[in-house]
């Protein structure tokens, strides 16, 4: 199991009234498979930039469409950049691949939403164990579990525990998932604007 499974278990795994956005999750799954790749060195950051890494493959299929997915050649794309082009749609890729693992129970209807229905992640040891991941407090996992409200903020320390490479990740998540927030609010206001003037 990678860390952007573990946190789409998580996120599934959590109660119907603890709504988890999609677009959110889908931008902390593209910075969870960010870190995965780190992590097989896949990839690795020249400050904010992504540079790809030739002929690594993970055995996962969706980490390794997201390895044919990086661009390859300069200007790299940055992580901000990397987060909105591979989060576009990632949640639904995710509770589709799960539900074929067994690990979601399959949907009748087509398509995917978070909203309600959402599909939620079966009682498994797998889902067991990303739980048990997040409330031990590991640091990448609790980070992002905590962008999705899906968990406590991890306390901070004087010293990063996971390395300035995926510093940089967690740090280019939160400021999306911030954006997304400030563009949905926006939107809010500017629906009640209209909604007000052709009452008025």
């Amino acid at each position: 199991m990678t860390t952007a499974r573990d946190l789409a278990l998580v996120a599934l795994g959590l109660p119907a009234d603890r709504r988890v956005e999609q677009g959110d999750l889908s931008l902390t799954l593209a910075g969870a498979e960010a870190v995965d790749l780190l992590a097989v060195g896949a990839l690795t950051l020249k400050g904010d930039l992504i540079v790809p890494n030739s002929g690594t493959a993970t055995g996962d299929r969706l980490l390794d469409r997201a390895v044919t997915s990086l661009v390859r050649r300069e200007p790299y794309e940055t992580v901000g950049e990397w987060l909105w082009r591979r989060g576009d749609g990632l949640a639904a890729d995710y509770a589709e691949d799960l539900a074929r693992a067994g690990l979601v129970p399959p949907r009748r209807t087509r398509g995917f939403r978070l909203r309600s229905p959402r599909p939620v992640a079966a009682d498994s040891p797998e889902r067991r164990r990303a739980e048990e991941r997040q409330a031990a407090g590991e640091p990448v996992l609790a980070t992002l579990a905590a962008f999705l409200k899906a968990g406590d903020t991890p306390a901070r320390t004087g010293e990063s525990p996971v390395g300035d490479a995926v510093t940089t990740v967690l740090a280019a998540v939160g400021d999306a998932v911030t954006e997304l927030e400030a563009v949905r609010l926006r939107r809010g206001v500017e629906e009640d604007a209209f909604e007000n003037l052709w009452r008025g």
